[in-house]
């Protein structure tokens, strides 16, 4: 029995001082899940790269870590285009034995 779907198109966020590593997990109407995992640089350019990725994508839902700081000035930027959560960091582990593709922006 699987699990039931209930953001379609969601994001994972962990946020660094010096960088943002976004995990995609994207569910086709057919059911068949993918997931992509993509880096972008914290500073300048790298949020708002971000955020249009995650746009054309198709991304509804993300969820970030609450802790340090540096999550903040990214939540302010996704917050008016996205449906933005806030989670505790046990709570954003990877599922063991998975394998993720990996993108370099």
């Amino acid at each position: 029995m699987g699990m039931r779907v209930l953001y379609a198109r969601c994001a994972g966020l962990d946020v660094h001082k010096a960088l943002i590593v976004a995990c995609l997990l994207l569910t086709a109407s057919s059911g068949k899940t993918s997931k992509l995992v993509r880096t972008f640089a914290s500073t300048t350019a790298g949020p708002s790269a971000l955020a249009d990725w995650l746009a054309s994508q198709g991304v509804t839902h993300t969820a970030m870590e609450s802790t340090g700081m540096y999550w903040r000035p990214i939540f302010n930027l996704l917050e008016g285009r996205f449906e933005v959560l806030l989670v505790n960091a046990q709570h954003m582990k990877a599922i063991p034995g998975h394998k993720v593709r990996r993108e370099v922006a």
